[in-house]
């Protein structure tokens, strides 16, 4: 293997789970069939939450930030996998490299700090009802995913490059399924305390400091629901929780589990399932748990359905009725269109004349 500067190589190899070779084909059409449903389910969100104005909150701005993270994440990494897992070859060029660990860093450090200010956002309009609008206007919600982001790529930044500056001594084989910080500090060589404290200090900032504003929200969030005399009240405030309740879980899990249990205790494999966890997994998921449980994005997402297949079918009797009557060579241009008009009208009780014209 080429070395650059006696110690950055040009590639890495990924072991993966080498140690595990019957799980290659399995987990290559797990990823192959849950990749395109994150995309799908991501995307649906994005565009239900645009083009419905019922959804035009500071609530669904955050779920759409949240949809776009999310396909970022499982992006920047799920391609490389597939390839390597698809392919005799389990490498990943020092860029690639680089590359991953600033995206996947970025994602990552950045989807914590939403989750807060979604639970921050579900704090205000369980517990501040009357106030919400003054408080979480446009301005606020704004500033707060500007704030957010511009966290999340410091500490990409901050963290990726000192752990990129650390010497390899020419080893190129990364016993993990991607690039990642942890992983690139232990296998580095010399002095890495430096970096080790760094990385404690920042993540106790990216996931401990939002874990305790979530836990502090729904704290406040639950006494308030406590408070509410009817069930019906408590189930409705609830049900705008439960589904952001089960991403943090789903989400600050695996975190917490891969970057502040003692190193001692984390087994080979562990972070390897953990990366897929909360890379693929909670990525997939996410989309599915925000539809099955809130009515308005089910709601929007059938409506968005139906209006889509209704366009299609109309497009598609369109195009074939007037086929039929350009059979009709002995017919004049008006004629036609004089009768195009008369069969829509009758069959489509006139609905949309303006639009009766095939394109």
């Amino acid at each position: 293997m080429a070395i650059v500067n006696d110690s950055r190589p040009e590639e890495f190899i990924l072991l993966g789970f080498a140690n595990h070779p019957w799980l290659e084909l399995p987990l290559f059409i797990v990823l192959l069939v849950t990749y395109p449903l994150a995309l799908v389910g991501n995307i649906a969100i994005i565009l239900v939450s645009k083009l419905d104005p019922r959804l035009h909150s500071p609530m669904y701005f955050f779920l759409t930030n949240l949809s776009f993270l999310d396909m970022c994440y499982t992006t920047s990494i799920v391609p490389q996998m597939l390839f390597n897992l698809g392919g005799s070859t389990k490498t990943i060029s020092y860029v690639g490299c680089a590359l991953q660990l600033y995206l996947f860093s970025t994602m990552g450090a950045t989807e914590c700090l939403l989750l807060a200010i979604m639970s921050f956002d579900r704090y205000v309009a369980i517990c501040r009802p009357l106030h919400y609008i003054l408080i979480m206007n446009q301005r606020v919600c704004l500033l707060l995913v500007s704030i957010m982001w511009l966290c999340g790529i410091s500490y990409a930044v901050s963290e990726a490059t000192l752990t990129l500056q650390l010497p390899l001594c020419g080893t190129n084989t990364l016993d993990h399924i991607l690039c990642e910080i942890p992983v690139l500090i232990k296998t580095a060589c010399g002095e890495k305390k430096v970096n080790e404290l760094a990385l404690s200090v920042a993540c106790t900032f990216i996931l401990a400091v939002p874990l305790c504003i979530i836990l502090a929200s729904y704290i406040s969030i639950g006494r308030a629901v406590l408070q509410i005399k009817t069930s019906e009240g408590r189930k409705k405030a609830f049900g705008t929780c439960s589904s952001h309740l089960i991403v943090v879980s789903l989400f600050y899990g695996p975190g917490i589990s891969m970057y502040l249990q003692p190193p001692s205790s984390i087994s080979r494999d562990q972070p390897k399932f953990m990366a897929l966890f909360y890379g693929v997994v909670t990525p997939t998921l996410n989309p599915f748990i925000y539809t099955l449980r809130n009515k308005d994005v089910k709601g929007a997402l059938g409506n968005l359905f139906r209006s889509f297949l209704s366009k299609s079918l109309a497009s598609i009797f369109n195009r074939c009725l007037w086929l039929q009557l350009e059979k009709a060579w002995g017919w004049g241009l008006a004629a036609k269109l004089s009768a195009y008009r008369a069969l829509k009208i009758l069959l489509l009780g006139g609905h949309q004349l303006a639009s009766l014209h095939p394109q």
